[in-house]
């Protein structure tokens, strides 16, 4: 191919390709096949590789990602990205009206309506017509830079071309994964024997901050866009929507303009129920102001603009049968009941859970065993129980009694009189405890082992590898013990007395033969709504449909129908008992008691069977194989070895923030880490001594105090020690260069001429300051540079925080003044 066919061959394509996105991601509509969509986008890869010259800046193979962002900058946003207020009723959208004309004395206004999406506010800066700077919104005032990931969503413009573009211009959005790309990734993880992701809001706010941009374009996320800064000739919102749809940029066709409350009341009653059928999930419609003019006359609240709010659907309700309630431990010790339902459908999902908070609620709601309940998704999103059908209620049923012991641990629990929550005091054994200290110690900002995420902790807690930091330097050793290992608990669950429980794919998975765990799953999913029992007499009529392994396949889910008849143990919708499961296979070894004892508080298939200890022939391992989750394999192991033996280079103030004093955070750590320079000199230090470091209080020297009081933290620690960590300041980091600023708080904000930011931390700690990464009322001083954001040094001169230019500080440390 010659160059001119090949640039019009390029051209070609690039015509193809971005008409096929427009119909995917705008139209919902595609005319060609994934497959075929790759074929022509890996055609235009080869042109453009072959004459690299043709390669344009806006050239749809540009999003198909490949870099690697290990950190996400942080940006000011010029313009605050703000929250609404919300309302629930026309009574309150009424009142909020009557404000607005109050406020500007006058009824001649519009309002904007637009639907609230569940998505990941984003904001896009161009400069020049070309895509400069994707950020997060953050906590409204700044937020995360993520523009090579943005870059990889194929319906946000790269360039923006056509008359009287501005130079620079900001355009915000939403960016969501749409509910049949969820499915689809969901089904692949389940394939791959990955844990399935919780829901697409969530799936697009991790895929947006992943760190490899190629993944991130493999996620297919879309964008609406909603609003339009920095373009000063628009006078109205209806104005900015037609424009940027006008620039190629997607909006949400669900928009309109009104001229009147009724009007905006009319558009909320015609989008009631047919939200349900849009991509994405939507809980409300957002109402403004049209006129920018206007908008500015009415102003803002300390928190919220006064032009516009959002009104929230009201829950809908619906009744269910309530089957058994499990409680769940958290990271603090804190425990959550959790009801379990029969299946019913309620804002276009099928609801099978509920939380019921803490024992102050069950006691309130008046529940008994087998209660008819009435359910409401609050905020469309997380379904809560609001009565009880007591005409329903059977003679014989019992009040439900809240557990005492804990169901992790067995525990028993306790409860302050002025707190609603039961707690497990048990926080050195208890496993979500455990979890929840060693999450902090491998954390980013403590000693930043990424390897080792929350399933694979899990997995070593459970299976007794690791309950302490200390523990985690042990496995050097144990590397072959590793492999084979259990990787994820999704498919388990722990009923309210301990039991554990499988999920009902897995457990098929494993009774049956010759079927494919994602045809057993995709059959489920087309039954979501049946009771369990129906469920599984209708698998037996599809196995049958299928035609593999007729007679053996329905009779063993015969044995299950009846097992878990016979044996009566909780019901849990989704799940059954693992000893019943277990006792199908194992029924000629062991009796059930034996196996179900084995089963109470334990964590996975492969821990149960450890404990029964039996010797099983090769064909019934692998059965019972098919019951257990993906489980750690070789390459795994080797990337949890390497970024352990990469932890022991962290320096003292990380592994001092890691360990987990109570209310000693990265900044007091980094104090008082500098102040003592080793773990000895602070568990030796007096309460005067430590009350003299300016920002230590009573509360923390009291934490300290009890940290070092318990044996069993002072073992962990001289187990680090002996394992290498820096329990003392380095030779580099001890560099002191003199006191000028010892005892002052300090921050740098903006571009400085003569210090990177690194170096500016250095200097500040080498001249016996403490280095402060936000602006707060206990700041000695901030250092002042070029393009310091708008927002953070409004914040300063409210708080009193003094400013200085980076002049004045270099004479301070030089001994030229104060």
């Amino acid at each position: 191919m010659t160059r001119t066919e090949a640039e019009q061959r390029i051209a070609q394509l690039s015509e193809q390709i971005n008409h096929h996105n427009f119909l995917y991601y705008q139209e919902s509509n595609p005319e060609i096949s994934d497959f075929e969509f790759d074929q022509l986008l890996e055609e235009l890869i080869r042109l453009e590789n072959q004459f690299p010259d043709l390669l344009k800046s806006d050239s749809p193979s540009q999003r198909v990602g490949g870099t690697i962002t290990k950190n996400f900058k942080t940006v000011e946003h010029k313009t605050k990205m703000l929250s609404l207020g919300n309302t629930y009723t026309i009574e309150e959208l009424i009142d909020f009206d009557e404000r607005v004309e109050k406020g500007l004395g006058r009824k001649d206004f519009e309002y904007f309506c637009e639907m609230k999406f569940d998505g990941v506010a984003i904001s896009l800066v161009y400069e020049n017509g070309t895509l400069a700077r994707a950020v997060t919104r953050g906590d409204g005032y700044k937020g995360d830079d993520v523009t090579e990931n943005v870059k990889t969503i194929r319906n946000i413009p790269l360039t923006v071309k056509g008359p009287g573009i501005p130079e620079n211009f900001e355009v915000r959005g939403e960016i969501f994964l749409s509910h049949s790309e969820f499915q689809k990734i969901n089904q692949q993880r389940e394939e791959n024997g990955e844990a399935l992701l919780a829901n697409p809001r969530n799936a697009a706010s991790g895929t947006l901050k992943m760190q490899d941009s190629s993944i991130v374009a493999k996620r297919r996320l879309n964008c609406y866009f909603y609003e339009l800064l920095g373009v000063d000739s628009v006078q109205t919102h209806e104005e900015a929507i037609h424009l940027i749809e006008k620039w190629g940029f997607n909006v949400s066709p669900t928009y309109r303009k009104t001229n009147s409350i009724q009007d905006v009341i009319q558009y909320i009653e015609d989008w009631r129920e047919k939200r349900f059928t849009l991509p994405l999930d939507t809980d409300g419609v957002v109402l403004k102001v049209n006129s920018y003019n206007q908008r500015e006359e009415l102003g803002f609240t300390a928190k919220n603009p006064r032009w516009a709010i959002a009104y929230k659907y009201k829950a809908e309700s619906a009744e269910t049968e309530l089957l058994s309630i499990t409680y769940q431990v958290g990271r603090t010790g804190a425990i959550t009941p959790v009801a379990n339902l029969s299946p019913v459908s309620l804002a276009g999902t099928t609801v099978k859970r509920a939380s019921l908070h803490n024992a102050n609620e069950i006691e309130r709601l008046g529940l008994f065993e087998g209660d008819f309940v009435h359910v409401e998704k609050g905020g469309e999103i997380i379904p809560k129980i609001t009565g009880v059908n007591e005409s329903l209620r059977k003679p014989e049923a019992k009040p439900i009694s809240y557990i005492t012991h804990c169901p992790e641990c067995g525990t028993l629990l306790e409860r302050k009189e002025s707190e609603a929550k039961h707690y497990c005091p048990n926080a050195s054994e208890c496993p979500p405890q455990i979890l929840g200290r060693i999450e902090h110690f491998v954390s980013k900002r403590a000693m930043d082992i990424d390897s080792m995420g929350t399933e694979r902790i899990r997995a070593l807690i459970d299976q007794e590898f690791i309950s302490n930091p200390a523990d985690i330097y042990d496995l050097e050793e144990k590397k072959a013990e590793l492999l084979g290992l259990e990787m994820s608990h999704d498919q388990y669950e722990l009923e309210g007395e301990g039991l554990l429980y499988i999920s009902v794919e897995k457990a098929l998975f494993a009774l049956t033969e010759q079927l494919s765990f994602k045809q057993i799953q995709d059959f489920l999913s087309e039954n979501v709504a049946l009771p369990l029992n129906d469920t599984l007499r209708a698998f037996q009529e599809q196995i049958r449909k299928w035609k593999k392994k007729v007679p053996s396949n329905t009779g063993m889910v015969d044995y299950l129908i009846a097992s878990l008849k016979d044996h009566q143990l909780p019901k849990l919708e989704d799940y059954v008992p693992v000893a019943v499961v277990l006792e199908i296979f194992l029924g000629r070894k062991v009796d059930f008691d034996t196996i179900l004892e084995a089963s109470k508080n334990e964590g996975t298939v492969h821990g149960i069977l450890l404990k029964l200890n039996l010797e099983l022939s090769d064909q019934l391992t692998e059965r019972i194989k098919k019951l257990k989750a993906n489980t750690f394999q070789e390459g795994v192991v080797k990337n949890i070895m390497e970024g352990i033996a990469a932890s022991k280079k962290q320096p003292f103030e990380k592994v001092l923030f890691g360990i987990g004093i109570r209310n000693i955070g990265e900044n007091t750590a980094q104090l008082l880490a500098n102040h003592f320079g080793s773990i000895d000199k602070l568990k030796e230090a007096s309460s005067e001594e430590l009350l003299e470091i300016n920002g230590i209080g009573e509360i923390l020297v009291t934490s300290i105090h009890d940290f070092f009081a318990q044996p069993e933290n002072l073992k962990i620690i001289d187990r680090l020690k002996t394992h290498g960590l820096n329990l003392e300041i380095s030779e580099k980091e001890s560099t002191i260069l003199g006191n000028a600023l010892a005892g002052k708080r300090i921050l740098a904000s903006g571009k400085l001429n003569h210090f990177k930011r690194d170096e500016i931390i250095d200097t500040v700690k080498a001249h016996g300051g403490q280095y402060i990464s936000s602006v707060s009322k206990n700041l000695d001083f901030i250092i002042e540079g070029e393009e310091m954001g708008p927002s953070k040094k409004e914040k300063a001169q409210k708080l009193g925080v003094p400013l200085i230019s980076e002049e004045e500080f270099l004479k301070m440390i030089n001994g030229d003044s104060q």
